[in-house]
């Protein structure tokens, strides 16, 4: 598709980074700082140039204050869609979006016994004061913790939490925190910048993010396991394609029902077509295939390459992850690109403001102007690849645990006997300083034959799903002992449990297996990678793991090298209070081997297995 691109005269992603080749050492390595006028100002790594900016901050505290901005704007972004989703979930509560309403009332009570709240009366009751919890937890002015981490955490956590003083106290205040104290002339020190970074990520992590699938569950329903497909090749050309993009399920789950309503399906008829298909594109992708078996086109840097298909009649996006260039690509060929959140604007595309209380009308609306452009396709232009792949997607702790046959004990022992050695969890999104899909696909495979069980979501689970490893017959590929469990449960050695919000589906089986075995997290044979991160959110997510007590790799480099003090910080001291610290790897291979090391030597503590 890249080759097709070039042949259309369509710049792509992959063109514009080497562009920028040579990128900014200065900015590679987090030392230059904007965040006043007195500069740009920038601190020579070798030690010949200027060892401070001009208000007098070291390489340490620039490189700080770099870093936790970026975990400020990660945590403000998947936040913000937790937000928005709480705060349609009140609407609904109120009857005053008439197009949604509760769909599991299991997980609803659920969420309200952990928060203490009475579930022994109607539903509604209930839903209006979880709702009001998730929405104090945005703006209480206290300083006790967050509700939903306090729900959540394990108290083990909570305590190591408090120690620190990291303990999130309101998702919003952290994040601003953050803003304020990386302003000229505030908080110089290092340490002290870096832990409420790590404040804001917990705010994000047992917070925002965790709201945000929470609710999603309770509103379109908990996954369970369902098959579906991945690729471009799940475009068809003799139908209007419409591709819903970015992360917030309220449009797309709305855009699945229009497409699939008789009036619009006749409507593509009318104009030549043989039906609809939705395709998802990214994390948006992620929530509707696991919900409903929507096919995903592809992942993060395939954006632009399904517009060069020449079939996309529509790319419907929300926000995040959604690159300015689109409207060009489309431009090069028929394909709408239209913008629905007021968030989330680019020049060039067709704006139609998505509105929950109009939600039925608008996805119509939306579905009608896809098919509408559906006959100014250039037919010379088209070009679908053939390439497609099966595979069960929709793994919730939930729908785990069913498949466990309601308890988490088959799986614990099958970890104290060695069938499964350990666990880890791949998310991300991808680079195009690496090889697209690589880093995700090739650790996921070491691992699973050193039999350890993967999990993961995000743009990693859309490579998985291209590469085969969702199929159950991907079994043959692990270990004799993960073969025989995954052939025993009918589970492929790779779970898909959703988008990048839910991440903290991660943390919340992470946690209920440390209680389960009396332990705290640090101490379980678990790690995590991200073998291809790009965005801030990645920067908000690892550090939330960290915190959480989970050994992390990076697959891309964090601009930290320009400070000795941050990069040990990071990847040796932090491990001294939270149980868990970064590391930073560029091969699979490598990253593999370090958490197969650190697995390993989990094991030997827990277990006391020798080696």
């Amino acid at each position: 598709m890249k080759e097709k691109a070039k042949s259309d005269g369509v710049e792509t992603v992959w063109d514009r980074f080497e562009e920028q080749q040579p990128q900014c050492g200065f900015g590679q390595l987090g030392l230059c700082c904007r965040n006043c006028n007195m500069g740009p100002c920038r601190i020579d790594p070798f030690g010949e140039g200027p060892s401070k900016g001009v208000c007098g901050a070291t390489a340490g505290t620039i490189v700080s204050r770099n870093l936790i901005r970026m975990t400020a704007a990660g945590a403000a972004a998947h936040s913000d869609h937790g937000r928005e989703t709480a705060l349609v979930f009140k609407e609904i509560v109120e009857g005053e979006v008439p197009g949604y309403e509760i769909k599991d009332e299991a997980k609803l009570n659920s969420i309200a016994s952990r928060l203490g709240v009475n579930t022994d009366r109607e539903i509604e009751e209930v839903a209006k004061d979880v709702a009001e919890i998730a929405l104090e937890d945005f703006g209480k002015q206290d300083d006790e913790v967050i509700s939903f981490a306090n729900a959540y955490a394990p108290e083990s956590l909570q305590q190591v939490w408090q120690e620190l003083d990291v303990a999130p106290r309101n998702i919003d205040r952290e994040v601003v925190e953050i803003m304020h104290r990386t302003h000229m002339g505030v908080d110089a020190d290092p340490l002290n910048l870096n832990l409420q970074g790590i404040r804001a990520a917990l705010g994000d992590g047992w917070g925002g993010s965790l709201i945000g699938t929470e609710f999603s569950d309770v509103m379109f329903g908990t996954p369970e396991p369902v098959e579906s497909s991945a690729n471009l090749g799940v475009l068809e050309e003799n139908k209007v394609n419409v591709i819903t993009h970015g992360h917030v399920p309220i449009l797309s789950e709305k855009i699945v029902e229009a497409a699939e309503d008789e009036e619009m399906i006749e409507l593509a008829k009318s104009k030549g077509a043989d039906g609809i298909v939705v395709a998802g594109m990214c994390c948006t992708g992620n929530e509707i295939i696991m919900r409903h078996g929507i096919p995903t086109a592809g992942n993060f840097l395939q954006q632009e390459l399904a517009i060069t298909t020449g079939a996309v009649d529509a790319m419907v996006v929300d926000y995040q992850c959604i690159m300015p260039s689109l409207t060009d690509v489309a431009d090069c060929y028929h394909t709408k690109v239209i913008t629905t959140s007021e968030k989330a604007k680019l020049p060039g595309a067709e704006h139609i403001e998505f509105d929950p209380a109009k939600a039925d009308k608008i996805a119509k609306q939306i579905i009608k102007t896809a098919i509408e452009n559906y006959p100014a396709r250039k037919e010379e232009k088209i070009g679908i690849p053939e390439e497609k792949m099966d595979g069960v997607v929709g793994f919730s702790v939930e729908s785990i645990v069913d498949a466990l046959g309601g308890s988490l004990d088959p799986l614990l022992e099958a970890i104290k006997e060695g069938q499964i050695k350990g666990i880890a969890g791949i998310v991300g999104c991808n680079n195009p300083k690496v090889e697209h899909d690589e880093g995700h696909v090739e650790v996921a495979k070491k691992l699973i034959a050193n039999d350890i069980l993967v999990v993961g979501t995000g743009c990693w689970s859309i490579a998985a799903m291209k590469d085969g490893l969702f199929k159950p017959e991907a079994a043959e590929l692990a270990g004799d002992g993960l073969q025989a469990v995954c052939e025993q449960l009918e589970i492929p050695p790779c779970l898909h449990m959703g988008s990048c919000v839910d991440n903290t589906r991660i943390l919340v089986a992470v946690s209920a297996i440390a209680e389960a075995l009396g332990v705290e997290p640090s101490q379980l044979p678990v790690a995590g990678a991200a073998p291809e991160w790009m965005s801030e959110k990645a920067v908000s997510i690892g550090t939330y793991f960290v915190a959480s007590g989970i050994f992390t790799v990076l697959g891309t480099t964090p601009p930290v090298l320009g400070s000795n003090e941050v990069v040990k910080l990071l990847t040796e001291d932090i491990e001294e209070v939270t149980g868990g610290k970064f590391a930073v790897e560029s091969t699979p291979n490598e990253i593999a081997d370090l958490m197969l090391d650190h697995i390993a030597s989990k094991r030997k503590e827990l277990l006391g297995e020798r080696g």
